[in-house]
Order: C-alpha cells, then structure tokens, then sequence
C-alpha cells in the first residue's frame, strides 16, 4: 500500500469515529494523529495528556504549545504511575499495569464528556516490538488509528513533514520509567535523576539521548552518529562530573549507541 493510500485510510477511518479522545503526549505520532483527527472532524477532537513523574516537564511544555497552535480542545489529567500496586517494582509487564491506569481514566473523561471513541498514537513498527501496553488498549476498546492505517514511524515523519508539523523530526520519546531495567525498583528520586541527566544532555546538543539507569551507574545512548562527539577529554570530564554530581558514582557511554527498547534485550 503506498503511502497516498494509507494517508487516505487513515482520515476516512477518523471520519467514521464521529468524535474521539487522543491520547496526546506530543510525540511525534500522537501529534500526527492529532493533527489529522483534527483535520477530518475539527472540534469533535478532545487532546488528553497526563502528567506524571515519568514524564518530563519539557515535553508538558511542548504538548501544551502544540494543542494551543492546532487550536484544539486540551486538557491535562493526572496519571502517576507510581501509585499502581506493582508497578514500583518494574515487572516485565510494566507497561501494561502504566497503559491500563491511563486508559481508564481517559475512559472516564469520555464518558463524562459523551466522546464516543478513544485513540492513542501506537504505530506498525510497534507490532514488532514487546509492547504489553497493546493489552491494556485492547482490553479497553482504545484504538490505534496509525497501527490500522499500516503507518510505520518513518511514514509519520514524512506526512508530517509535508504537513509542516513540528515533530516531523523531532527524536522519538518513551516514559522515564524505559531507563530502569526490568526488576529494578523506580522511585520518584530515581526518576529525577534520569531527567536532570538527559536534560544536561540535550542541553549540550545532542538529538536523541537516554540515561540508562542501572543503580549507581548511568549508561549513556545517543545516536550511533553523534557518539563520536565524546572523544574529547572535555566533554567527557563535563558529563562525567555533571552526572555525577546528579547522583550517579559512575557513568558509562554505551558503545552501540541509541536503539529503541534496549532494555528490552535482557528479556
């Protein structure tokens, strides 16, 4: 199916939906979903984000400029993941247990509001990938429009780009609780810690950054292009002391650099 085609499907199926709840964090895929579903069925559009401790103020920020510019519906609710039994402990299923919490309260704003449909910004690639969060959705009758459509994330891109939509390009993005490997238990103050340091990070210029968190070491990711900007003693006396001074006794590059789900690799 060529990308014209998927494009079309993708806005004839928002049309049949009538009104809908977009799960909107502003990412590159729920801001894509967002701004077609806004397209096709203009105010029957509501954006949900929820804020958390596993979700950084930046991109807050950015999902409230991002709504405000499409001149959509948005509201901000409350989803701490850190409350749901189990969840601390960071079992395999994680994301279900994260997904689940979100989905119910986003359920809870539709019935309130009489929105008839829920969507949230998963795309075909993630079909690959373990994703536990897919239960929850399925259990909940949330539906995954760009998954429907065939979308992959290199195809949400370039609509967005012809779209002028400023995430077209903007590095992918998962919960802070994704730096914790599985059976290590996330704590608010551990959470903190990861977000000062990648914000140092992307304040220094890198694109696409995680700090891996394994207890007192951080285990550093950027993309396998821009890992040669560590071969300087300054830069790697500066990160090492900032990160350091964040809380972590040592700090690691990891030599493959950024892929998406690396914890995922110990499963």
């Amino acid at each position: 199916m060529i990308l014209k085609q998927k494009y079309l499907k993708l806005q004839n199926m928002l049309k049949s939906l009538d009104s809908v709840i977009v799960a909107f964090s502003g990412g590159v895929d729920s801001t894509f979903l967002l701004k077609v579903a806004h397209d096709v069925l203009s105010d029957n559009v509501l954006a949900v984000t929820a804020t958390s401790s596993t979700y950084p103020e930046r991109e807050l920020m950015e999902a409230k400029k991002i709504a405000e510019e499409f001149g959509v519906r948005h509201i901000i609710i409350n989803s701490e993941e850190l409350e749901i039994e189990g969840f601390a402990k960071n079992p395999v299923d994680r994301c279900y247990y994260c997904k689940h919490e979100l989905f119910s309260k986003l359920k809870q704003v539709a019935e309130k509001l009489q929105i008839k449909n829920i969507l949230d910004g998963s795309n075909f690639d993630d079909i690959g990938d373990y994703r536990p969060g897919m239960k929850a959705a399925q259990e909940l009758n949330v539906r995954s429009p760009l998954k429907e459509a065939e979308l992959t994330k290199s195809e949400i891109r370039e609509l967005s780009k012809e779209l002028n939509l400023p995430t077209w390009n903007k590095p992918s993005f998962a919960c802070l609780s994704s730096r914790f490997p599985y059976g290590h238990e996330i704590t608010i103050e551990k959470l903190g810690m990861v977000e000062k340091a990648e914000q140092f990070l992307l304040d220094m210029g890198f694109n696409q950054v995680r700090v891996r968190h394994h207890g007192n070491i951080a285990r550093i990711e950027v993309l396998p292009e821009e890992r040669e900007k560590f071969f300087s003693a300054g830069i790697l006396d500066k990160i090492g002391q900032e990160l350091k001074a964040i809380g972590y006794t040592y700090v690691t590059l990891d030599v493959l650099g950024y892929r998406t789900g690396s914890i995922n690799e110990a499963l």
